[in-house]
């Protein structure tokens, strides 16, 4: 498989970049091939985690500025920017589930063409895109 091989969820991003022990053996195993070929990751990751940190329910240890910093300049994983074709295609997708993050993250990996590494049932369960955990 040439090229970026993965798309980070937003707590395989942080946990990746902050927290490698929380990642499963499989998870750890396409990071590291991540970290040889290149990644994605959606911007809205940046956002979600933001909101978290408002909210009180994370703490970086950095702020989210120099987290995204740290992320756009860490040459690994590049940032899928949220535009309009993106939105479109989260809103076509054919998936009950409301959670525009989420949807936003399946709409990024199809319109990159990888699978999604996530721990999260929800989005493992999306029939229209293959999931690594």
């Amino acid at each position: 498989m040439a090229g970026d091989v993965i798309l980070l969820d937003t707590h395989a991003l942080l946990w990746w970049a902050l927290d490698p022990g929380q990642l499963s053996a499989e998870a750890t195993k396409v990071v590291a091939e991540m970290e040889e070929r290149g990644g994605f990751a959606s911007s809205i990751s940046i956002w979600e985690l933001g909101v978290k940190i408002q909210r009180g329910k994370l703490d970086l240890g950095i702020s989210i500025d120099e987290f995204a910093r740290r992320v756009e300049h860490g040459g690994v994983v590049s940032l899928v920017p949220v535009d309009t074709t993106i939105w479109l295609a989260s809103l076509a997708l054919r998936w009950a589930h409301r959670d525009p993050a989420d949807r936003v993250i399946v709409a990024s990996a199809l319109a990159k063409g990888v699978p999604i590494l996530s721990k999260d049932s929800t989005i493992r369960e999306f029939e229209g895109v293959p999931s690594v955990w």
